[in-house]
């Protein structure tokens, strides 16, 4: 008998803030359709660190209220700010229905791994992982010269074609290549790719999400 297909995840939100007392948590979304995605008895999986006690859980959601258009969930098991302020920053995920269509401009992790990186018409790596970070997700794209962390926003990733099997980057000079050791502003200028994330998080709005929903 053949093991089942695990179905495909979709990241529809994060936890940003507790908001009064009985447990409630602000939401950012990551969803263009909160009403479908958030209603009672859905269940999320959580992204968040393994030294949490949140780590392996998952949460039923209760009710979606918004508050001056700001969205407030309140979730079975948490009951107090206490426990609200323990899931700040967890990510939330959900299981997407197999007779659904997917959405336009969403990928699944599956399908940018092993995508080839493309800079000004030529290959300059490939895609190994995606990370999803609360600001943003990364792309560790592998070079010659080691991974590469690429920042998924549109301002740096404008293309992705799965049928091609390719992903174009338009990246700041610098970030695929090691500066040379005389070159003006050269000392003192700590990781680029440090200071490309940091950057990067002004155009995290225009991000192509990874997947969302």
């Amino acid at each position: 008998m053949a093991a089942a297909t695990r179905p495909q995840q979709l990241r529809v939100g994060r936890l940003t803030k507790a908001h009064g007392l009985k447990g409630a948590l602000k939401l950012e979304l990551y969803t263009d359709d909160p009403e479908r995605r958030f209603v009672p008895g859905a269940v999320f999986s959580l992204q968040v660190p393994e030294e949490s006690p949140w780590h392996g859980r998952t949460l039923a959601f209760r009710e979606l209220r918004w508050y001056n258009g700001q969205p407030v969930g309140f979730f079975e098991g948490v009951e107090d700010r206490t426990a609200a302020e323990g899931l700040v920053k967890a990510i939330l995920w959900v299981d997407q229905p197999v007779d659904e269509e997917p959405e336009p401009d969403a990928w699944y992790d599956h399908q940018l791994i092993g995508l080839a990186v493309i800079r000004d018409g030529e290959r300059i790596g490939q895609v190994a992982h995606v990370d999803h970070l609360p600001a943003q997700d990364l792309l560790i794209v592998k070079t010659k010269r080691g991974d590469v962390m690429v920042p998924f926003v549109a301002a740096f990733v404008p293309e992705v074609d799965v049928e091609a099997g390719t992903l174009t980057v338009t990246p700041p000079p610098g970030l695929f290549e090691e500066p040379p050791e005389d070159a003006p502003g050269s000392e003192g200028t700590g990781d680029p790719e440090a200071s490309v994330a940091d950057d990067a998080e002004g155009d995290a709005d225009a991000s192509d999400e990874t997947p969302s929903a």
